[in-house]
């Protein structure tokens, strides 16, 4: 159902955005690089975040790492990753295809300021087998995303 949605939420807002399927998993990082044949900081990956009682998905550059100093001055408090169960029950998308697109519960979307380097990058559509390509300014301004600084830069 998660790739239904994805495809279904951005025929409504967004029908020129073409959902790519592939045969190869793009479940993590590496693997969907591979898939889509861009390097792996393009993969536009989204973590699905804890802070006190709210929920909230951070989308990052598939290299950054979340900089828990800055998350916790950002957010006011450290944030944590929810478990899998939680994600896929939370945003009806299983982990390996989570993404800011149909979520099953409307929930904050903030983007790293580390998306910003890229014309075009590649977040997953609903499934560990679909990505999307989009401007990261389109993808935030599409789900209403907060840009924010809470990741450090990638290593050289």
């Amino acid at each position: 159902m998660s790739l239904a949605s994805v495809k279904a939420d951005l025929a409504a807002r967004a029908p020129d955005l073409v959902v790519l399927e592939t045969e190869a998993s793009s479940a993590t990082v590496a693997l969907a690089a591979a898939a889509h044949g861009v390097e792996p900081a393009r993969i536009a990956k989204t973590l699905s975040l804890r802070l006190g009682e709210r929920i909230v998905l951070l989308v990052a550059r598939g290299d950054a790492r979340l900089d828990n100093r800055k998350a916790k001055a950002a957010f006011g408090v450290k944030p944590r990753m929810l478990g899998p169960e939680e994600v896929e029950a939370i945003t009806g998308h299983p982990v390996g295809g989570v993404c800011p697109f149909g979520l099953a519960t409307p929930l904050p979307v903030y983007c790293d300021v580390s998306l910003q380097a890229f014309d075009e990058v590649v977040p997953a559509a609903g499934s560990p087998h679909s990505a999307v390509r989009v401007a990261p300014e389109r993808m935030a301004a599409l789900t209403g995303a907060e840009w924010i600084d809470v990741c450090q830069p990638p290593e050289a």
